[in-house]
């Protein structure tokens, strides 16, 4: 990499400093252009040869500030050329929709996202809509009053014809010295006729209505001081419930807790078994031995069935 680093430059035999002037040009009067690095802001197709550019592809732009402006924010446009046929390519800013406009050179490729987006309804045009839809609302209401207003005013002017042309009748039957009179309305009439006509039948309804007996009896004064005797509630005691003894059933006998305790009841007599012979209390003697265990119960046995013979 050294060589790269030239400390020397060459200069001509023929080179004279002297003839170097510095110059000035003529101003650029139009628009300020800058030289800046950018990247495609959308994917797009040369309309010269069909070249397609991706999106973020780098470009060396040059930049242009124009005369218009958004709520007092800079539009700016951008100047690139194809990478196939160096067509110029031109798209500038669009603050309102947060985004960039390709304006000739190419054409932007299809986004259905975008077209979705663009579709919606933004807050200026809300607004407008909603300003557009008042307006026409008031429109119609006013109307509607004017035409109220005008049934109104014609239904006055009518009534007011009908008063003088009835006033102007009046004055000149006075003035010919002739009496007149004056014709009644044949709807204030028909209506007058109908009402009374109700109010007859109403009251013909009502007046040959007859309330029906209800077969009340009439209390005398004397039965209302009698003092009221009321008839004796029935009352109800519990009484326990006798247990049974089952204990004196079974021929079971209690023991007496203490001396102090009452004498318990008699229980029912049972019959004493009778006392044992003398053959099975011998034989009860000797029950005891293991040898002749068997032979003591056979002989009890034995006796006990001929004790009850």
């Amino acid at each position: 990499m050294s060589e790269r680093k030239v400390l020397t430059k060459y200069y001509p035999p023929d080179f004279d400093p002297s003839k170097i002037t510095r110059q000035r040009g003529p101003k650029n009067a139009g628009p300020k252009l800058m030289t800046v690095r950018l990247m495609a802001p959308f994917s797009m197709k040369c309309t010269h040869c069909g070249e397609f550019i991706y999106k973020g592809r780098k470009f060396n732009a040059r930049k242009e500030t124009t005369d218009e402006k958004y709520y007092n924010i800079a539009i700016f446009r951008f100047y690139i050329r194809c990478t196939r046929c160096s067509g110029e390519i031109t798209f500038k800013t669009d603050p309102k929709n947060m985004d960039y406009e390709c304006e000739r050179g190419a054409k932007r490729n299809f986004e259905p996202w975008r077209e979705a987006k663009l579709n919606e309804e933004t807050e200026e045009e809300r607004l407008d809509r909603l300003e557009r839809e008042e307006a026409e609302r008031d429109a119609m209401k006013e109307l509607e009053t004017k035409v109220l207003d005008a049934k109104t005013e014609m239904a006055i002017a009518d009534a007011l014809d009908e008063i003088r042309s009835r006033n102007a009748r009046i004055e000149k039957a006075d003035r010919d010295g002739t009496t007149t009179t004056v014709t009644p309305d044949p709807v204030d009439d028909r209506r007058k006729r109908q009402e009374e006509e109700d109010a007859e039948a109403a009251r013909q309804a009502f007046a040959s209505r007859s309330m029906p007996d209800l077969g009340e009896e009439i209390i005398e004064d004397d039965v209302v001081d009698m003092p009221v005797t009321l008839p004796p509630v029935a009352t109800f005691s519990k009484k326990p419930k006798q247990k049974k003894n089952l204990g004196a059933a079974l021929g079971i006998k209690k023991k007496s807790s203490s001396s102090s305790s009452p004498p318990p009841a008699p229980a029912p007599q049972v019959k004493a078994p009778a006392p044992p012979s003398k053959l099975s209390s011998m034989l009860l003697a000797g029950y005891d031995s293991d040898d002749d265990s068997a032979k003591s119960s056979s002989l009890l046995v034995a006796g006990y069935d001929s004790d009850d013979d």
